[in-house]
């Protein structure tokens, strides 16, 4: 379904910014995308995960290297809040939202009721999003994202909104949408969420896959190295370490 060849992108910044310079955010990166697949991306932040998205949707082009997606394949970012508006209402946005997101105006219109019904917003669903709070927003912008249809769903931490019910909901929704023949690229700082949903897990680091294979064997080792590195054993005066 989709292919990344040798794919690296840097960015310049001038000389008057204080990190001036030339900055590698992917550097050599190959993967496979297969139909049906539900794929994982792990990593720190600034690690290269959400870019490696935007490129597969085309948002971005890789300074050198090619993404490749199977001809006749549509590929959409589902990232939250995506085209809001403030000043439009919920039912507005979602429509554009979903448009934004590769629908018709047709398709979009015809999603509005179950985005209603799935969001939870009741009359609020008609008011505008500027008098949202931070959960109805999310709440929106998730079903109005899970609503599209498309080949390949490239998801950016979309499963980190609302209430813990609306998380759980959520997350059931997608376990759905991805037991079929739907296509999975999926990113996310919740590895318990990634070993749920995702067949196969590539762990990025410092621009670079540092692992893949299966999901749990590679969010374990992830996970492990992070807990090290997070570890902090304070030193006495003396310059020992602490007892206890």
């Amino acid at each position: 379904m989709l292919e990344m060849e040798s794919v690296s992108l840097s960015y310049h910044t001038g000389k008057k910014t204080f990190d001036a310079g030339t900055h590698h955010v992917l550097n050599n990166v190959s993967l496979t995308l297969c139909k049906g697949e539900a794929l994982g991306v792990i990593g720190r932040n600034g690690v290269g995960k959400t870019t490696t998205l935007r490129l597969m949707a085309g948002i971005l082009a890789p300074t050198s290297g090619r993404v490749k997606v199977a001809e006749g394949k549509s590929a959409s970012l589902l990232t939250l809040g995506l085209g809001f508006k403030p000043d439009l209402s919920g039912r507005d946005n979602a429509l554009l939202a979903a448009m934004l997101q590769g629908s018709s105006r047709k398709e979009a219109e015809a999603f509005l009721g179950d985005i209603k019904a799935f969001s939870e917003l009741g009359e609020s669903f008609e008011l505008p999003v500027k008098n949202y709070s931070a959960g109805m927003r999310a709440r929106l912008a998730f079903t109005a994202a899970l609503m599209t249809h498309v080949d390949i769903l490239l998801i950016d931490e979309i499963l980190s909104v609302g209430d813990a019910q609306f998380r759980g909901k959520a997350l059931n929704a997608m376990q759905n949408r991805i037991s079929g023949e739907q296509t999975v690229v999926f990113v996310s700082h919740m590895t318990d969420q990634v070993k749920v949903l995702c067949d196969r897990v590539i762990w990025l680091e410092h621009g670079k896959v540092v692992a893949e294979g299966p999901a749990e064997e590679v969010v374990d080792a992830y996970t492990r190295q992070v807990s090290i590195e997070n570890k902090y054993v304070p030193e006495d005066e003396e310059g020992g370490q602490a007892s206890g």
